[in-house]
């Protein structure tokens, strides 16, 4: 271990799971610079809290000491060196640095703001920009994208690579997705800032459509439609507490924060039933996402994106509107992160938290008696926003007074997209303008969740719904029934979802029992659930396997987080998920996490230009048997004309 003098003032920190406010984070890279004698040219690629183990918060009580860590990944240029450290402020004390060799840190912010200027200074780039008639080079619009890994030579070097994609902007404010280079991509090191190759497949024109979407412009040959005031009020102020990190509504609570690789993630979600907080989730987030496009163009072949992994969504968050991305009575919370220089980057309002009314919760007229008892459903909404290029992903975890909880992506921004020549039409893909096609695509979203229902030792079952064989047990041919799997091991929890037998999956702990004696249990319910489309042979199909299947279990391992590997950025695959799951573990009666891949395969629409409306996906996690009755009966009634 590295000793620094003395160690760093901290701040007074309440719970273990509190994020690291700037200046911790700028302290720890400090630190680390100091005890390791890092220079510049050593670029904080993330810095954020160390989690504790589960054992640590399990003995944790108010009012224990803190050991405030700090986990921190470094990239040096020159050695193209990689390494992780853990600095501990508490001790000031840097307690791990171990490179990690052969892998490739996240595209870093620093990289992307350069790369127009790098691109455009290459005399063979402004050559075949000059072959297109485009002379003007102020306005091109450079989009980096991650350069896969395909087992090329350009791979085989090493080198810390992106790919290139260029589009003509009239003006800084115009839609340069509109005007796509087509048949041109630029190779782009970037440590050395150079392009080691630029391929031209031909002249394609540039489509000759505006995609400009903004009020302004749609408002000079369109009436902009006036909507009546829909104003959303609570007098007494929201229904939620919010201490530190620790987030109280109703009978819910958790710990939300925001993390450089998944963003938003939730900890320790429990029910409080007024006696303990009967533990659900332990954790909750993105463990990695993937955008694999199914066009065989130049441009467009190689395009398989691991948004979170290459580019990391904590640094990509938007900082919310209200009015615009959340309405009513918020709160938000920051996110705080850090620059490559190791300098404090704040993200204002990353985190949007309110209530929101949800129609009917239970209703039942009682024609004897002529009375009606009914309660309105009320939702809790803890989301974030990124933007990663031209699309935006808005992630919504939802809680519901009947113990529901759902999770939702809402997807919008602009669609990638394709120069066509006149005249012809897109194969593997979909004509949306004149001249302007969007390639078909996917995005596969796979989230861990580390269940502990009412404690550590559950147990994942498959449930179908079955139609009963004729017979002297069906004898009015009407019967169904539910058939139970247990998913014993890894291997065999490689499992898919099966619409035509209703198929979920069950998370149950054996050993505590409900009212009518059967296990405590939550059930996850898959709703868009696509998995990978690529073929057995394809690059993409190795590098991100856990989209070809949409369920996973594995026993909690704290190392075992992202579903591709923590390194996916021009990784060659087989990490995560599939090297883990070789193993073949058992999974019953133990500590287990679930990941479920689920997402949609976008073929797009004329409709989905030039801003694309919000498309939904999601999954549900419903009460199944964790409580012993309906756990919303206790509602006072809604006061008013409805219950006078």
């Amino acid at each position: 271990m590295a000793q620094v003098s003395e160690p760093t003032e901290v701040r007074e920190a309440t719970h273990p799971l509190e994020p690291p406010s700037p200046d911790e984070l700028v302290a720890a890279c400090e630190l680390l610079r100091s005890a390791q004698s890092l220079g510049d040219d050593v670029r904080i690629s993330s810095a954020g809290l160390a989690e504790p183990p589960k054992e640590t918060l399990r003995s944790f009580t108010p009012g224990d000491a803190i050991d405030r860590r700090v986990k921190i990944i470094t990239y040096q240029r020159h050695t193209r060196a990689v390494h992780e450290a853990i600095v501990s402020l508490t001790r000031g004390e840097v307690d791990e640095w171990k490179p990690v060799d052969g892998v490739q840190p996240p595209l870093m912010l620093e990289e992307y703001l350069a790369l127009a200027d790098q691109v455009k200074a290459d005399p063979r780039y402004q050559e075949a920009m000059a072959k297109r008639g485009v002379f003007d080079l102020e306005h091109i619009q450079t989009d980096p994208w991650p350069a896969g890994w395909f087992g090329s030579e350009l791979d085989a070097t090493g080198r810390r690579l992106c790919r290139a994609m260029s589009f003509v902007r009239s003006a800084p404010d115009d839609n340069g997705y509109a005007y796509p280079v087509e048949n041109l991509v630029a190779f782009v090191d970037y440590d050395t800032g150079e392009i080691v190759e630029l391929v031209d497949d031909g002249v394609v024109p540039i489509p000759p459509t505006s995609g400009r979407y903004d009020a302004a412009t749609i408002g000079e040959t369109t009436t902009l439609r006036e909507q009546a005031p829909l104003e959303i009020t609570q007098p007494d102020g929201p229904g939620f507490t919010l201490d530190g990190n620790l987030l109280s509504w109703q009978n819910w609570r958790m710990r939300v924060s925001v993390v450089p690789y998944e963003g938003l993630v939730l900890h320790e979600i429990g029910w409080d039933d007024g006696t303990r907080v009967r533990p659900i989730l332990h954790r909750a987030a993105l463990a990695e996402m993937v955008v694999p496009y199914g066009s065989t163009m130049t441009n467009h072949w190689w395009k398989n994106a691991f948004d979170a992994g290459e580019i990391g969504l904590g640094k990509l968050l938007n900082s919310l509107t209200l009015g615009c991305d959340c309405k009513g009575e918020i709160t938000y919370m920051d996110a705080h992160l850090t620059d490559e220089d190791g300098g404090a980057m704040t993200v204002e309002n990353a985190v949007c938290i309110h209530e929101e009314d949800f129609g009917l919760l239970w209703k039942h007229w009682d024609f004897v008696s002529d009375t009606t008892e009914s309660r309105r459903s009320r939702r809790l909404v803890v989301s974030s926003i990124a933007t990663v290029g031209n699309y935006e992903y808005a992630f919504y975890w939802y809680f519901y007074l009947d113990g529901t909880i759902e999770h939702e992506v809402k997807m919008t921004g602009i669609v990638q997209t394709q120069a066509v020549p006149p005249g012809e039409t897109a194969e593997q893909a979909v004509m949306i303008a004149p001249q302007l096609a969007a390639p078909h695509h996917q995005h596969l979203f796979c989230y861990r969740l580390d269940f502990d229902v009412d404690g550590e030792a559950n147990t994942v079952t498959e449930v179908d719904v079955v139609a009963l064989p004729d017979g002297d047990d069906n004898p009015f041919h009407n019967a169904f029934d539910t058939v139970r799997t247990p998913l014993t091991s890894e291997q065999r929890a490689r499992r898919d979802t099966d619409p035509g037998r209703s198929r979920t999956w069950v998370i149950a702990n054996p050993s505590v029992r409900n009212g009518v004696g059967e296990p405590v249990a939550y059930k996850l319910i898959p709703g868009y659930t696509p998995t990978m489309l690529a073929g057995e042979q394809s690059a993409i199909r190795k590098r991100a396997t856990f989209a070809t299947h949409n369920l996973w279990v594995t026993p909690y391992d704290p190392d075992e987080i992202h579903a591709a590997g923590d390194y996916p950025y021009q990784h060659a695959g087989g990490d995560g998920l599939p090297r883990w799951t070789e193993a073949d573990r058992p999974t019953t009666d133990t500590d287990v996490v679930v990941w479920h891949t689920f997402g949609a395969t976008h073929i797009s629409r004329p409709e989905d230009w030039p801003i694309m409306p919000v498309e939904r996906v999601g999954f549900t996690l419903k009460p199944y048997g964790f409580f012993d009755r309906n756990p919303s009966l206790d509602l006072a009634p809604e006061p008013g004309h409805c219950h006078d």
